[in-house]
């Protein structure tokens, strides 16, 4: 899993949310898809095979039948044993997958039902938990209303293709455990639950509760696995449809709440929804000459904290209606589809901004509808795919790809992609160099070439233009961005890699000599190297070597940064203990390094180092039986260069920050 990680997060961005990609992965890992019973756009949704490997794969299952051990996918033809090792965790051979009795009693039978518990703090006091300061005005200052712990519960009980149920709540450090119906807060300061049915019947998915969609390239609904540009640089481009899935994050935003059903007639399927959830946001109320109140949203809150009056006060203060529909054709040889999305999304008050050069396209009003028609077709080894799509505002959106086997060991990816500045989606996730499918043009080239089962090659190349204004951006710009990856891997105990990335992108010059506009772009090239070295001493020991470094050049001024991490890592029989030792050295914020950790089941971690200093951890897992399984994980930051950490009410007097983790999991029919 870690392996797979670094692939598909291979250069990590600020900008994007990791933990909704790594919780979908765990989802993949949990529904492990039935080998016997597949399609090409369900294989291709782990985005571990490329096109020459699915082909070959219902090329030998037509042939020879359905497959009897795992063991055999060493006969397919293009699949190695390093793509297999990657694939193994993703897939089952269970002949004997199907309802077996009445849904109540499989559901209390579910070998796979579990709950999660899990606390953790960082152990130093920020300014939010301090006593509050008097103001010049003798009013208080601002600080957190709750403790410093984060508090979490899953609950989950479900059975791969049949049901799946369960519940997620959470309590962000700063925010209350408190029951206060005035302000919508229960206990947990978030609940989510879901109930999800499939294959009943014609029906192939029933869901109550909280749910994402998936279909197309993710212009409408593009809800799940999509990690865009890293390591893996030609499966990534393209989204999969995979319809309904439940969600389980602890993310307070980017899903439905409701009810959504997909009926299967012949080779048509067609999926409705209809939701109606909370959203956290900044409502006013105006009055106009005629001295009537009229309430507005002037911004959306996406954090999910509520540690403060203010962020109280923000809670749940819109509602958000959605009625969305989705038709999916897939022919009887499985290798072409058509689909058509639609969604319709309003909100309890009308949308107006605060009005700004570079958001004056963005979406305002009170209702906004988008409409989209996509299609794929597998022919060969070459995978053709697009997506088009106009929102109430007739600002529209396309993505045409291929994805090829041009030889045995060489493939090819290709992207365009073309999203107006007026283009409004709420659900989108489609392939982008931005972090919203809008004002973008671009083109995409990835290359992978593996010679022999030692050596591989991966590479890519994006050309970009924003037509309009962005934030730090006021005025149209341009970048680009390649990424060349070099893997030696003589063994399955040996894995060496060597990765450099050059971006290019304008933004604005904050200080000019003499004159100083905020329309005046200068690009910053930012260059980024690693090097890797995975190594297994034993059947039980292994150690990952890393060092990464970086360079930004904007301005007319270059500054650099480097981070050197040793990892030690243990499997012993019910012990499992991982461990790093990082330094590094940055000149600014602009060279942070990004360095992905192992954390407790369910939990992502990857920290953005700056300055001077160092950085380790200890995890420990340790099962005490078939039932209960623990963790505990022990990090900690210490800064040469700095007595204060953060800013505002994160404040830390001092050079070190720790957090604690500890995590409980009890498996129930084990």
């Amino acid at each position: 899993m870690e392996i797979l990680v670094e692939d598909l997060f291979g250069m990590q961005r600020e900008d994007q949310d990791y933990d909704d990609l790594y919780e979908s992965l765990l989802q993949l890992f949990l529904n492990p898809i039935n080998l016997n019973k597949t399609n090409p756009e369900e294989l291709q949704s782990i985005f571990i095979l490329s096109p020459a490997q699915i082909n070959s794969f219902f090329q030998h299952r037509s042939h020879f039948g359905r497959i009897l051990s795992l063991y055999e996918l060493q006969a397919i033809p293009e699949f190695d044993l390093e793509t297999i090792y990657k694939i193994l965790p993703f897939v089952v051979l269970d002949e004997t997958e199907g309802k077996q009795g009445p849904l109540l009693d499989r559901i209390k039978e579910s070998k796979d039902a579990y709950l999660i518990l899990r606390a953790n703090r960082v152990l130093e006091t920020r300014r939010g938990y301090t006593p509050p300061d008097t103001l010049a005005n003798g009013r208080l200052s601002s600080r957190y209303l709750g403790d410093p712990n984060n508090l979490y519960v899953r609950f989950r009980i479900q059975q791969s293709r049949d049901f799946s149920l369960g519940f997620t709540m959470d309590k962000d450090p700063g925010e209350q455990f408190t029951w206060d119906p005035e302000t919508k807060r229960y206990g947990f300061n978030f609940f989510s639950y879901h109930f999800t049915v499939y294959n009943q019947g014609r029906w192939k998915a029933i869901s109550l509760g909280d749910f994402q969609m998936q279909t197309g390239q993710g212009l409408v609904f593009g809800a799940g696995f999509a990690t865009g540009k890293g390591g893996e640089t030609i499966t990534t481009v393209r989204r999969s449809t995979i319809g309904i899935r439940p969600y389980t994050s602890a993310l307070e935003f980017g899903f439905f709440r409701g009810v959504a059903a997909s009926y299967q007639a012949g080779p048509i399927s067609i999926t409705l929804l209809a939701s109606n959830a909370p959203r956290h946001g900044n409502v006013q109320v105006l009055s106009d000459s005629l001295e009537r109140d009229e309430a507005i949203i002037t911004s959306l809150q996406t954090s999910g904290l509520h540690r403060t009056a203010t962020e109280i006060r923000y809670k749940n203060q819109i509602r958000e209606k959605n009625l969305g529909a989705n038709i999916h054709f897939q022919n009887n040889a499985k290798n072409l589809q058509l689909g058509f999305n639609s969604l319709l999304t309003q909100f309890s008050q009308p949308f107006v901004r605060r009005p700004q050069p570079y958001n004056q396209f963005e979406f305002h009003g009170q209702e906004n509808q988008i409409h989209s028609l996509y299609f794929a077709y597998n022919f060969q080894n070459y995978f053709f795919f697009g997506e088009s799509a106009v929102s109430q505002s007739r600002g529209q959106g396309h993505i045409f790809g291929m994805m090829s086997s041009l030889h045995p060991k060489l493939s090819l990816s290709l992207l365009w992609r073309s999203f107006d500045r007026d283009f409004h989606t709420f659900y989108g996730n489609a392939f982008s160099e931005g972090t919203r499918p809008i004002n973008e043009r671009g083109i995409y080239l990835g290359l992978n070439f593996k010679p022999n089962r030692k050596y591989n090659w991966a590479f890519y190349y994006d050309q970009f233009t924003f037509p309009w204004l962005r934030f730090r951006t006021y005025a149209p710009s341009q970048g680009y961005e390649w990424l060349s990856r070099f893997t030696y891997s003589p063994s399955r105990k040996i894995l060496l890699f060597a990765q450099i990335r050059e971006e290019s992108k304008g933004r604005n010059i904050s200080e000019y000599p003499r004159f100083q506009s905020s329309y005046i772009l200068d690009q910053g090239k930012r260059w980024n190297y690693v090097f890797n070295l995975d190594y297994s001493l034993s059947q039980n020991w292994s150690i990952k070597s890393r060092v990464m470094g970086s360079s930004f050049d904007f301005g007319g001024k270059v500054t650099r940064g480097f981070a050197i991490s040793q990892d030690l890592n243990v499997d012993y029989q019910k012990w499992r203990l991982s461990s790093r030792l990082a330094f590094f050295d940055t000149d600014d914020f602009d060279n942070r390094q990004f360095l992905y950790e192992r954390n407790v089941l369910w939990l992502f971690s990857i920290p953005s180092l700056h300055g001077q200093g160092l950085r380790y951890y200890i995890l420990g897992q340790y099962r005490i039986n078939p039932k209960l399984e623990i963790w505990a994980r022990f990090s900690r930051t210490q800064y040469t260069d700095r007595n204060q950490i953060g800013s505002g009410l994160q404040l830390i007097q001092g050079n070190r920050i720790t957090e604690a983790v500890i995590q409980m999991r009890y498996k129930f029919n084990r």
